[in-house]
């Protein structure tokens, strides 16, 4: 009895640390490539968004064949609301990822931040309010959790690569160049570079990617019946 408690901890705590260490790197991707990109694109926006994008793209693909056999790569709040709703995460395991991911995700702006040697925590003036740019993280969140669910019905093993192209096609479709992530939202308001939101804006940014999950968790099972999904792999 005392053997599988113990196994059991030692497997929430790999769990734990995979989401921790893998939003660690997600952020310092998104906000490390921003600065770079700011440096060296000369003050062409386009070509800073650019490289803000492939490289967060290409970073996610990576982190989810590796972390996710070991957490599911979540990385993020939202996706890992929408598997416990589906009854795919315990309780347990949500209540550890979410301080994993938020925590990770802090350092991860950090860690940017120190490579870049700037100040390790800034406050972000960078405004992104307004109806269009809610109403593109509703959509952004909504179309990631599709993409997730879409994969884990019909193609599990593609997940890394639908995520990642998802991710950088997002940004360039949306308004908001695609945050649809509540830990990324919240720890880009310690960051007063490229990739910044102010702190006023990031509830409204929340909510939108809240809504916009579980706008995708009541539309999923009409796209792909849950008796025919796989129930051994999840993102």
């Amino acid at each position: 009895m005392n053997s599988s408690s113990d196994m059991g901890q030692k497997t929430l705590a790999r769990k734990f640390l995979a989401e921790f260490l893998g939003t660690a790197f997600l952020l310092a991707t998104v906000v490390g490539s921003g600065i770079m990109a700011e440096r060296l694109s000369g003050g062409n926006v386009a070509v800073a968004l650019l490289g803000n994008t492939l490289p967060t793209g290409a970073m996610l693909a990576v982190l989810i064949v590796v972390l996710g056999p070991v957490s599911g790569a979540h990385m993020n709040p939202a996706v890992s609301l929408a598997f416990a709703l589906r009854g795919e995460l315990s309780r347990r395991a949500f209540a550890l990822y979410l301080p994993a991911q938020f925590a990770g995700a802090l350092l991860g702006v950090v860690a940017a931040h120190a490579m870049f040697d700037l100040p390790l925590l800034q406050v972000s003036a960078h405004l992104r309010a307004g109806p269009a740019q809610s109403l593109s993280e509703a959509i952004a969140t909504f179309g990631l959790l599709l993409t997730i669910f879409g994969c884990v019905a019909r193609a599990p093993a593609t997940t890394p690569f639908a995520v990642g192209l998802y991710i950088v096609a997002a940004y360039w479709f949306t308004a908001s160049t695609s945050f649809a992530n509540p830990a990324v939202t919240l720890a880009r308001a310690f960051t007063e570079t490229f990739s910044g939101i102010a702190p006023q804006n990031v509830g409204a940014f929340v909510a939108a990617q809240i809504a916009g999950a579980l706008a995708a968790l009541a539309v999923a099972p009409l796209l792909w019946p849950r008796e025919q999904t796989s129930e051994k792999l999840s993102y």
